[in-house]
């Protein structure tokens, strides 16, 4: 080989290692980010799913990597363990594990509200007879035991008058089952997800009643996005970009659900496309742009809604120590409010 040969390979050598040095430079500017939905991958994973696929994370130098959950508890524990870094869960679950766990040396932060409503409500068909709240004194109603509905109904039957009620507990998926078969008399759970539960059993929607909490007397938070407090400390600006990305996602989620739901079944193929559309508008329209959030702000909470919520939480939960309002939520990673600007207007 010729020493001009020699010289051009050699320069092209430390060229390539030049590129590859500055690749994994660049890549390690990319904080990891380990996030854990509270449930399966279904229609409101599209809020998620959208910026992930869309390359917004990655835009704002962050890989994000989501998973399904299996209940809110479960997010708030593995955040707290530091199995994940950031998940989404109910606020209330939230607040059970502060009060529980006083000395927990990692309790998560909530950072972001979500569902500004609970999504939480009573559920009957018809045909029981039962119309509203104070038909519901006696009877029998069914929801897994770590339901957030379930949890939090002693805040609803207070509001109600509510007394005398009988608990089943069941796994989920027979829930909607056995008020179907008539073993119960109502059940507790997500609208958006019992709801249409209960149509893939052949209900007619026209044939259930639906008591959602926040329409009598429950004005709970619901889910919120909460991290970490390690990476809180450790990486503020990796968490203020997962915020301003995701709200980006969420922008165009609420502006096109049935485009955003292809995400959702890229990560499970096997979903019924049509129904978790609809699940997903159900959930936009009911506790994401909702009268609350429009009037608070997408992300934001009201400290004396907040507050109020926290001294539920203590008494129907009976947690060990009362729920600190002020150590369950951080607002000072939101994006601006100029940027937080996007739910549209109620369509009429």
């Amino acid at each position: 080989m010729s020493k001009r040969a020699f010289l051009s390979r050699s320069l092209k050598t430390l060229a390539a290692l030049a590129m590859a040095a500055g690749a994994s430079t660049s890549f390690a500017q990319n904080t990891p980010i380990k996030f854990q939905l509270d449930w399966r991958f279904e229609g409101p994973a599209a809020l998620f799913l959208s910026p992930a696929a869309k390359g917004y994370f990655k835009d704002a130098k962050i890989d994000v990597t989501i998973d399904a959950g299996n209940g809110s508890g479960g997010t708030v524990t593995r955040v707290a363990s530091g199995t994940y870094d950031m998940g989404f869960a109910d606020m209330a679950a939230l607040m059970e594990f502060h009060a529980n766990n006083p000395d927990a040396p990692n309790k998560p932060v909530a950072v972001m509200m979500v569902y500004n409503n609970t999504p939480a409500s009573v559920m009957a068909l018809k045909k029981s007879g039962i119309k509203t709240p104070a038909d519901l004194n006696g009877k029998k109603l069914g929801a897994p035991v770590f339901d957030a509905g379930r949890r939090a109904f002693p805040i609803f039957s207070k509001a109600n008058n509510i007394a005398g009620v009988q608990w089943t507990a069941m796994d989920p998926p027979l829930r909607e089952t056995m008020l179907v078969r008539g073993d119960i008399d109502a059940i507790t759970g997500f609208t958006f997800t019992s709801l249409l539960n209960l149509e893939a059993r052949g209900v007619k929607a026209e044939d259930v009643v639906v008591m959602p909490y926040p329409a009598f007397g429950v004005r709970l938070y619901g889910n919120a996005i909460i991290v970490n407090p390690k990476l809180l400390r450790e990486n503020p600006a990796a968490v203020k970009a997962f915020l301003q990305a995701f709200t980006k996602g969420a922008r165009d989620v609420i502006a096109k659900p049935d485009v955003a739901i292809e995400y959702v079944r890229q990560r499970d193929g096997i979903i019924n496309v049509d129904l978790e559309t609809r699940r997903l508008q159900l959930a936009i329209d009911t506790v994401v742009n909702s009268p609350d959030a429009r009037a608070e702000g997408f992300g934001q909470v009201v400290p004396g809604r907040l507050a109020l919520m926290a001294s539920q939480v203590s008494d129907a939960f009976a947690t060990k120590t009362r729920v600190n309002p002020d150590a369950v939520w951080n607002a000072s990673f939101l994006p601006t409010k100029a940027e937080l600007n996007i739910l549209p207007a109620p369509k009429k």
